[in-house]
């Protein structure tokens, strides 16, 4: 009987065991929030960076495509060396959400040191001095003007800006569009969203029916995302057709 019960909370104990794993590997880098090694989709635990279609102003007050500098930023920064990630827990997208490490770097506190991440103080505040540091050099993001990312996916027009400059009014619907030019602003990032007559967000990828019917403009509403767990965190569902 105490044989059957030790083997009972074993089994029990397995997927808390498999989730503290740790994966390691030259990853694929989707954006400056997520990247993939191997077949293990790996979100960065205690940072929040804007996704590749995510726009803000620069040092000049234009707009300018900051998910995609933050990207190649990380991708410059650590994108051939082999990492190493801690597991902490599964978000409800299924990604593994972990403190990842290059050659001893911790890459979320690189990123927001660097001004490409914000501490996401939702979840944590360990990055805090690392961004207090970024916002008083006026480094990465902070050099412009932007809304936090998870306000930004959100689309919350209430939310503040943050960084250096204090941008027009005329210019803050900049900064709640998303790259929403004619082509997609990333390989990566080519499922179509638009909101239909009912006012809700459906999503379509290159395989869906009416994919190349969408017209991509930003007065319409319309945003690329980079992935199906992007689209269904700003509140899409994909197209049943």
């Amino acid at each position: 009987m105490t044989r059957l019960l030790c083997l009972a909370l074993l089994v029990l104990c397995l997927p808390t065991l498999a989730d503290a794993a740790d994966h390691t590997g030259v990853p694929k880098i989707r954006d400056a929030n997520q990247v993939t090694i191997g077949n293990t989709r790996i979100r960065l635990a205690g940072s929040d960076a804007p996704g590749l279609d995510q726009m803000c102003l620069n040092a000049s007050g234009e707009r300018w495509n900051c998910g995609v500098a933050a990207n190649d930023a990380l991708v410059a920064r650590a994108g051939d060396k082999s990492w190493t990630c801690q597991s902490q827990r599964t978000d409800r997208f299924g990604r593994i959400v972990a403190k990842c490490q290059a050659d001893g770097e911790d890459i979320a506190q690189w990123l927001v040191k660097s001004g490409w991440a914000l501490s996401y103080v939702r979840f944590s505040h360990i990055y805090d001095p690392e961004e207090k540091a970024a916002r008083e050099a006026q480094v990465g993001l902070w050099t412009g003007a932007f809304v936090a990312p998870w306000e930004w996916r959100v689309r919350n027009k209430k939310a503040g800006t943050l960084g250096a400059i204090k941008p027009k009014p005329e210019m803050l619907p900049i900064l709640f569009a998303s790259a929403s030019g004619a082509t997609a602003p990333s390989p990566a990032c080519r499922i179509k969203g638009n909101v239909n007559r009912a006012g809700v967000c459906i999503y379509h990828t290159p395989e869906s029916r009416w994919y190349a019917k969408i017209k991509m403009r930003v007065s319409k509403g319309t945003r690329w995302f980079c992935s199906k767990e992007e689209a269904e965190a700003a509140g899409c569902r994909e197209t049943r057709r």
